[in-house]
């Protein structure tokens, strides 16, 4: 277990500040003890809710091109078909995960395959298990192409709290199944496209994780 990247400013940020305001407190309230000690108490556990937030787990997995990991941890809220209309422009079978701020936010890939399409989309904060979020918030949209010419769409999605989507995928990179694709701050949600009949390996409101659950059989 270790820190992640995405986190390492804000971390340094909110180390900062929480001590240059105790130390602010212990000056104005120096004979109020109770107080000091309520701002203690208060810093440290929203400093180890920030260490919590930004872990980031050694997993490792070998590698099937015959299926497709979950891209993050969290629960499935939705699995039905839907018509996508950003990149294909037809009916697909959508997996969506959604990531509480108690997850795990770094996402991985579900395959490996050549990176065919990539775009960042301004736009709403609604909550990330709204129907519209994946068409209205802050979004970006990733088109994987797996050896056999299948296309699967990962679209991480900002939610009501989250303001910050990184991607490290680039257009016409190969990539490896379970490595980073990039990482949502505080709290979000992750949609998955499939072709519509692929078989699928979990139920709605079953509790994945990136790397270690699988959600479906090409």
């Amino acid at each position: 277990m270790s820190i992640h990247k995405e986190g390492y400013k804000i971390l340094a940020f909110g180390f900062i500040t929480l001590l240059v305001i105790n130390l602010i407190v212990n000056i104005i309230w120096s004979d109020y003890d109770l107080v000091k000690w309520a701002f203690i108490i208060c810093s440290l556990m929203l400093y180890i809710f920030l260490l919590f937030f930004f872990r980031w787990p050694a997993r490792h997995l070998e590698p099937d091109h015959g299926l497709i990991y979950a891209p993050a941890d969290g629960k499935v809220v939705v699995i039905e078909d839907t018509f996508e209309k950003e990149y294909f422009n037809d009916t697909r079978l959508q997996v969506s995960i959604f990531m509480s701020p108690f997850n795990v936010h770094s996402n991985r890939y579900p395959v490996s395959g050549r990176i065919k399409y990539v775009r960042y989309h301004k736009g709403s904060y609604m909550v990330a298990w709204h129907p519209k979020s994946s068409e209205l918030n802050e979004r970006s949209s990733i088109v994987i192409e797996t050896k056999d010419g299948t296309e699967i769409l990962v679209r991480q999605i900002a939610g009501a709290v989250a303001r910050r989507i990184v991607t490290y995928a680039k257009e016409n990179q190969e990539v490896m199944q379970g490595d980073e694709l990039g990482f949502i701050k505080f709290g979000s949600r992750v949609d998955v496209f499939l072709p519509v009949g692929t078989e699928i390996e979990v139920p709605i409101l079953q509790q994945v994780k990136a790397n270690k659950s699988i959600i479906a059989k090409i």
